[in-house]
């Protein structure tokens, strides 16, 4: 992926962001949201971000532990383990974070992995994380009751899948079965590789590690979204943490099941319904909540990434991500 296409992949959801927070402001009213704004206790931002920065941090380790795992690491200490997971938060803004396989190629560029044999990693970082939104959601879950079938599908969707990559006599028969395409005995062999890291990553020890440090991470986050409801005047209380837990873990899980670009759009109207629905809030004031904890968390996080990206290029040098050869690919 070339600067210019990765620059306009980040105009372009930066722009779509922009509509939705101008379509749910207009709908609840903008001057409102602005009153809320003003009030707002700025004060709290610090710990707002420091929160978010502490899910990043957690995040980060994971990344760096699946990678020794993998022993992918040759080459990588802890700095730049750390600044390529950071340059891959810039890509939070496309489809079920996919595109966050950017990583991969970055680590091709500082040691030669194939990209096929680290992206497995960004599959078992999405799982994990999933994982760990679902239970978290789970400790709110008799405060809406409605959101059951929701829940009971995505885990039993995602046991399933768990289940499916550890039966090692059906992905072999898949991967043969691509084998006979006619552009299979190219895709084969990296599907292959694919596959087996992927199996090495969902082993159910580091299952276990990896969710665990996600389900803290992730709650730091819930943390921090009910600091923003208490920052617009919603009294603190250990009610309050549990259904900004269950609010935030529910509409991340909503955006990234919609797999739209960082989840916009699903995950802003979910969060202000249920705001509306389970804290009392008016229209406004979840609108004006819901804003700031994805400021505070998505494009928090993508500001970040652009700073990392450029120094790593800095490091690197700005190579063209489209040039992969088949032999590093």
């Amino acid at each position: 992926m070339s600067p210019k296409t990765l620059q306009g992949k980040i105009v372009a959801s930066l722009l779509l962001g922009l509509a939705v927070i101008l379509v749910i402001g207009l709908v609840s009213d903008l001057r409102e949201v602005a009153q809320d704004l003003r009030t707002f206790r700025w004060e709290l931002l610090p710990t707002i971000l420091g929160l978010t920065l502490l899910n990043y941090l957690l995040r980060g380790l994971k990344w760096d532990y699946y990678l020794r795992r993998l022993k992918c690491g040759a080459g990588v200490n802890a700095f730049t383990s750390g600044l390529i997971f950071t340059a891959g938060m810039v890509m939070a803004v496309t489809p079920g974070k996919l595109g966050e396989v950017f990583k991969s190629y970055l680590l091709r560029r500082v040691n030669g992995t194939a990209v096929s044999r680290s992206a497995s990693i960004v599959l078992a970082e999405r799982l994990t994380d999933g994982l760990a939104m679902l239970l978290l959601m789970a400790l709110g879950m008799t405060l809406y009751p409605p959101a059951r079938i929701f829940f009971v599908t995505l885990l039993v969707a995602t046991l399933v899948g768990i289940i499916l990559v550890q039966n090692q006599t059906l992905s072999t028969a898949l991967i043969r079965l691509v084998a006979r395409l006619p552009i299979g005995a190219r895709i084969a062999p990296r599907l292959e590789t694919f596959y087996k890291t992927t199996q090495e990553l969902l082993d159910w020890r580091v299952l276990l590690i990896s969710t665990g440090i996600s389900i803290l991470s992730w709650g730091f986050e819930c943390l921090a979204f009910c600091v923003v409801l208490i920052g617009l005047g919603v009294e603190g209380s250990a009610l309050l943490a549990l259904q900004a837990t269950f609010i935030f873990a529910a509409t991340t899980l909503f955006g990234l099941v919609s797999f739209l670009p960082g989840g916009l759009g699903v995950s802003e109207v979910s969060s202000v319904g249920l705001l509306v629905t389970m804290v009392a809030m008016s229209a406004a004031t979840a609108t004006t909540a819901t804003l700031l904890i994805r400021f505070c968390t998505l494009w928090f996080g993508v500001l970040l990434g652009m700073i990392a990206l450029a120094w790593f290029g800095r490091r690197y040098g700005s190579e063209d991500m489209e040039r992969v050869t088949p032999d590093t690919a």
